[in-house]
């Protein structure tokens, strides 16, 4: 049986020493740390998981000073939004929900968020310090894979990763990280041919290509670490009759593969809680070095 990547549970050892830094340095910033997430139109999705990082933010005594704009607002006045942000001494993170609604940029608009207050590590200049190796925040999900791995006591220096999606948001800073640990990586793409053979050589097989159960078992070495970073809600199965419910996967066939895996993470429970958990390390990291107060309690989780 596959040792299981339970996110949750380490999330919550992470939400706990979060909330040992913030305590200790309280007095001696004058204010708890803040948070802004932005959030434009009516994505249900993003609804959830702006809830979810709200909640997180108010377990660890971080403020929630972000905010929810029409779908139809002008990406000037978002960006302005923005630029009150990084002006605004409470806030010491800001993250931009995407997706954006059709007609609003990503680009400029990331580009806009102050660097320093760029929770996701999404910002040019964080993405290059990575590329360096410079101290920067981190993308939110690939370091919260990261952290999942170590504390699994996956070795990477030296083994074969491969990552599946070449994203900015996940695969790109993912391949970055584990190149940075040691491992040899190859990414693949909707271009990859035989995807298969390229996935049976790795050690390490983060999947992060956003396309439901894509990958199982004959994609799959026996013995690798895999990590499912997908997350998608199937529709109602008919064959389950009118009381049948939709329910989530991810991008691996978990059945298939957990059997063969050495490790898996699950689809809920895995990278999802660790993605919020690294959000709000971002966050009480800037709010430390704004105060130069103490953040070495939280120096294994920064990449």
């Amino acid at each position: 049986m596959a040792t299981l990547l339970d996110g949750r549970r380490l999330a919550a050892r992470i939400e706990q020493r979060l909330q040992t830094v913030v305590a200790a340095g309280l007095e001696a910033a004058g204010r708890p740390p803040g948070l802004a997430v932005l959030r434009v139109g009516e994505d249900p999705a993003s609804g959830v998981y702006v809830a979810n990082k709200e909640k997180a933010c108010s377990r660890i005594g971080i403020r929630n000073l972000g905010a929810h704009l029409a779908a139809t607002t002008p990406a000037a006045d978002v960006q302005a939004c923005i630029e009150r942000l990084n002006a605004d001494p409470a806030v010491d993170g800001i993250l931009l929900q995407l997706p954006l609604p059709t007609g609003l940029a990503e680009g400029p608009l990331l580009a806009a968020i102050d660097p320093d207050k760029d929770a996701d590590g999404l910002h040019t200049l964080n993405l290059g310090r990575l590329l360096k190796g410079e101290p920067g925040p981190r993308s939110c999900t690939p370091a919260g894979v990261m952290a999942l791995l170590a504390d699994a006591g996956v070795e990477l220096a030296g083994r074969r990763a491969v990552v599946v999606g070449r994203s900015i948001l996940v695969g790109q800073p993912m391949a970055l990280m584990l190149q940075a640990a040691n491992a040899t990586v190859s990414v693949a793409h909707s271009r990859t041919t035989d995807l298969a053979a390229l996935t049976r050589s790795a050690d390490v097989l983060v999947v992060a290509a956003g396309r439901p159960r894509l990958v199982g078992a004959e994609h799959v070495k026996p013995g690798a670490v895999v990590v499912d970073v997908g997350i998608h809600r199937l529709d109602p199965d008919p064959g389950e009759g009118p009381g049948a419910r939709s329910r989530l996967c991810g991008d691996v066939r978990y059945e298939e593969v957990e059997p063969l895996a050495a490790a898996i993470s699950p689809v809920p429970g895995g990278v999802g809680p660790m993605t919020v958990s690294m959000l709000l390390v971002n966050t009480v990291v800037a709010w430390c070095r704004r105060h130069g107060l103490d953040a070495t309690p939280l120096a294994d989780l920064l990449i």
